[in-house]
């Protein structure tokens, strides 16, 4: 059992350590070479752990090569754009100027009850309110709406919006990222003293602490401190 228990974890390492090396991407973003690898990466690493009597490297091995082939596969798709179009493709544009493209929903076996369900995914349930839609690369459906269709934006009113940042996390969990307080320019003082407005007096009673652009700060105690404080 202990045996079983190790072979089991150190697959799932090496598999984990695999994905993550080769990137980020969703399983719905991944493009056709990525998804056959994730596909073959189950199989291989299940072999070792179906018959404890086949070697671990077994399974290890195939992992770490498909590993190195997709790492230098995307290396290449980023020098060389006929190989990317090669093995990712290239998008393909389905709906034109307002006109449903049949030509190309053939070729892609794309029918059209499944180009108006995605429609209504992406909150168009009337074709006539498309301009563009496009099929990505990567089997998404990108869509463009007419201008008369999309939502007002502040350049159409001839507004100009305050910038507005990405809102530093200075606590998670009472925990402070420090990396984040050097970027806001705060101090561990200047946090300390906002959190008493909040009747926070540890830092580890604070459950998320954020700071926007503009200053503001949002300020969430620990549940638990809650009743301690009380």
């Amino acid at each position: 059992m202990l045996v079983i228990l190790i072979r089991t974890l150190i697959i799932y390492i090496v598999v984990v350590l695999a994905i993550r090396l080769m990137g980020k991407r969703q399983i719905g973003q991944l493009q056709p070479s990525e998804l056959v690898v994730a596909m073959m990466l189950s199989e291989l690493a299940s072999i070792p752990l179906e018959n404890n009597g086949t070697p671990l490297l077994t399974g290890i091995i195939p992992v770490l090569t498909l590993l190195v082939a997709e790492t230098t596969f995307s290396f290449l798709t980023l020098k060389s754009r006929r190989i990317r179009k090669i093995l990712s493709g290239v998008p393909t544009i389905v709906v034109e100027k307002g006109k449903i493209q049949e030509k190309e929903l053939e070729r892609l076996r794309y029918n059209i009850d499944d180009l108006l369900e995605e429609l209504r995914t992406s909150g168009f349930a009337d074709i006539l309110d498309v301009e563009y839609a496009i099929i990505e690369s990567n089997g998404n459906l990108s869509v463009f709406p007419k201008s008369n269709k999309r939502a007002v934006t502040p350049d159409d009113l001839n507004i100009c919006p305050a910038y507005e940042g990405i809102p530093y996390v200075l606590v998670i969990d009472g925990v402070i990222n420090q990396k984040n307080m050097d970027y806001a320019e705060v101090t561990f003082e200047w946090l300390l003293d906002k959190l008493k407005e909040y009747d926070i007096y540890d830092i580890s009673d604070a459950f998320l602490v954020t700071l926007d652009s503009s200053g503001k700060l949002f300020v969430q105690k620990k549940e638990k401190a809650k009743v301690k404080n009380k």
